[in-house]
């Protein structure tokens, strides 16, 4: 992890910078590194990249204590890509912090011991899956199967781990109490009994399909539905749908990481979406109307006012993002710009010279004409 940049210096803030700050910088370097602003940028495209993930993590107050805490480790296996990824049992996210935890001091703080997945009584692993969608999607909502290589339980012996789903009967070595003891000095060392695992009972006669483990691997396959209005990180519980645990364990839950592409054409921000539009000039002029597209796929005509200044922004009620768990949308905004055009022939060459010759340069044209009157003053006060 030594490659990857700290997320506050990609965001250009401090450590203590509050929620607003931090949105704050993302906004602004969001519409920097834009791929529709940077088209062929293969560096502004991965500035981007790192951007939203920066972002993603230090949003979320979980995510950015961790990450306070452990750096970029606390993620290593949870990191980005499509697609599977396990999570740390108990699904915390915090990669292996969890697991070394245990090693070290289960055993003296009645913890469960032995590492991941499945336990005396406790729960199969939480599982992660990362999945990618179109800004349509998000608007729109979705229903998908995905597929999810994880465990189930044994049909065979009906997740008990005996062949034939046979009782399993008392452990030999700790007499059933899951927990042995031994003599060290003056001291008394109490630890998990290592022929049962604490269980307290051992299996006679192991299932020859699952090998004594309750469950199987097997790719399952999920439907799963996706709200309409979802944003860039937002995360969906699947209760149950985790590993199965150990020999009739309760099974953890699967967890669904959503993430979301850029837009060819929009950069959204919340519920709202701003669009980039060139228009004519003789269109900014003397007015006119454009069509623009729209997230639902349909086109909008937009009024252009005579005298539209490039940058200048236009705004549709209603015309945003969907909203979760609401019927409402957020807005859309057509930020305007000027084309020059270009290839002209002698005649529109005549006729802009004409244009030109014949109208009132400060009233026509006033912010360049009040640039350059200051740039002579400044230039006369420079030679006095």
């Amino acid at each position: 992890m030594a490659d990857k940049r700290d997320y506050y210096d990609i965001l250009g803030v401090d450590k203590d910078a509050d929620e607003g700050e931090l949105k704050s910088a993302y906004r602004k370097l969001a519409m920097k590194f834009h791929p529709d602003r940077n088209p062929d940028d293969k560096e502004a495209e991965k500035n981007f990249k790192e951007l939203n993930e920066a972002y993603e993590v230090l949003k979320d107050g979980e995510k950015r204590a961790a990450y306070d805490r452990f750096g970029h480790a606390a993620f290593e296996q949870g990191g980005g890509g499509g697609g599977f990824e396990g999570f740390s049992q108990g699904g915390q996210g915090f990669g292996g912090f969890g697991d070394i935890f245990e090693e070290m001091f289960g055993e003296f703080m009645g913890g469960r011991g032995g590492g991941r997945g499945g336990h005396a009584g406790g729960h199969g692993a939480d599982l992660r899956y990362n999945m990618e969608l179109s800004l349509e999607d998000a608007f729109n909502g979705k229903k998908a199967e995905i597929r999810v290589p994880t465990s189930v339980g044994c049909e065979a012996c009906d997740g008990t781990g005996a062949e034939d789903a046979a009782a399993p009967v008392s452990c030999g070595t700790c007499g059933g109490a899951g927990r042995v003891r031994s003599q060290s000095g003056f001291f008394t060392v109490e630890r998990t009994c290592p022929t049962c695992q604490g269980r307290g009972t051992v299996i006679k006669d192991p299932c020859k399909v699952c090998g004594g483990a309750g469950r199987v691997h097997k790719e399952k396959t999920l439907s799963v539905t996706i709200p309409a209005g979802v944003e860039d990180g937002t995360r969906i519980r699947l209760a149950g749908e985790g590993e199965a645990g150990l020999r009739g364990a309760p099974p953890g839950d699967l967890y669904l990481f959503l993430g979301i592409r850029p837009h060819r054409f929009f950069h959204r921000d919340g519920a709202d979406i701003h669009c980039r539009v060139p228009i004519p000039m003789t269109t900014a002029a003397l007015g006119g109307e454009v069509e623009v597209p729209t997230i639902e796929g349909k086109l909008a005509r937009v009024k252009i006012p005579a005298g539209t200044p490039t940058g200048h922004q236009l705004r549709l009620s209603g015309k945003g993002m969907s909203v979760m768990r609401s019927k409402s949308r957020g807005d859309m905004f057509v930020q305007v710009s000027v084309e020059t055009p270009q290839n002209l022939t002698d005649k529109q060459k005549e006729l802009l010279k004409e244009f030109e010759d014949a109208g009132d340069k400060k009233t026509q044209n006033p912010q360049s004409t009040g640039f350059f009157d200051k740039v002579k003053e400044l230039w006369e006060d420079l030679k006095d």
